[in-house]
C-alpha cells in the first residue's frame, strides 16, 4: 500500500526544518503532484523525576504560540547522539539535574500523514542537582518543580498545552494507575 515517489523538490532546507515538494502516485494510480512533506531531526521528551519525587519542568515563551509554556525537558537528536543520549544531555544543560534511573517510555509520530519527526519520550527517577543549568545564547528557560499532584493538575486545566509534552505525562500517570501507583 505504499506510495511511489516519483518527484521530490526542497521548498526549504535547513538544520532545522526542510520541507519537500513530492510528486507520487499512489497504489491506485492516482498521481499528487505536490504532496508536501516536512522532513524535522528525532526529538526527545523528558519525564523528570527527582529524588525528593518532584517532577521537573521547564518554563518557556513560545513565539509559535505567543505563550509561556509549562514543558518536560526536550531537545533535537544531535547527528551522532542516541535518543537516550541527547535526553541525558539536554536534561543535564536545560536544568541541570542528572543521574537516576533512565528508561524509554514510548516513541510517537508528530503527524504521521507529512511530517518525519519521531519523539523518543524518557522517565528518569531518583534525579539529583548536580549544576546549574547551562542555557544557549537563545534559550531562557526557568527550572520549575513541581509535586505529582501539581503535575496532573497541570495536565487537567491544560497547563501542559503541548500535545508532545501532555502525551507522555498522560500515559506516565495511565501506567501508574494500572501499576497500583507504583513507579513504572
Amino acid at each position: 500500500m505504499s506510495w511511489k515517489q516519483l518527484k521530490k523538490e526542497y521548498v526549504i532546507k535547513n538544520k532545522w526544518i526542510s520541507v519537500r515538494k513530492d510528486h507520487v502516485r499512489l497504489p491506485s494510480g492516482t498521481e499528487i503532484e505536490d504532496f508536501y512533506v516536512i522532513e524535522r531531526p528525532e526529538i526527545v521528551h523528558i519525564i523528570a523525576i527527582t529524588k525528593e519525587g518532584y517532577f521537573v519542568f521547564e518554563k518557556q515563551y513560545r513565539y509559535g504560540i505567543n505563550k509561556d509554556c509549562l514543558e518536560i525537558c526536550a531537545g533535537n537528536v544531535e547527528p551522532g547522539e542516541t535518543p537516550l543520549e541527547t535526553a541525558k544531555r539536554e536534561l543535564l544543560e536545560e536544568t541541570g539535574y542528572a543521574e537516576g534511573k533512565w528508561q524509554l517510555l514510548n516513541q510517537i509520530a508528530v503527524d504521521t500523514s507529512n511530517i518525519t519527526e519521531i519523539s523518543y519520550s524518557f522517565l528518569v527517577t531518583d534525579l539529583v542537582k548536580v549544576s546549574e543549568p547551562k542555557l544557549e545564547k537563545t534559550e531562557e528557560i526557568e527550572t520549575v518543580l513541581l509535586t505529582e499532584e501539581e503535575t496532573l493538575q497541570a495536565l487537567k486545566q491544560g497547563d501542559i498545552i503541548s500535545a508532545l509534552m501532555a502525551a507522555p505525562l498522560w500515559q506516565y500517570f495511565f501506567l501508574k494507575q494500572q501499576n497500583d501507583n507504583k513507579l513504572i
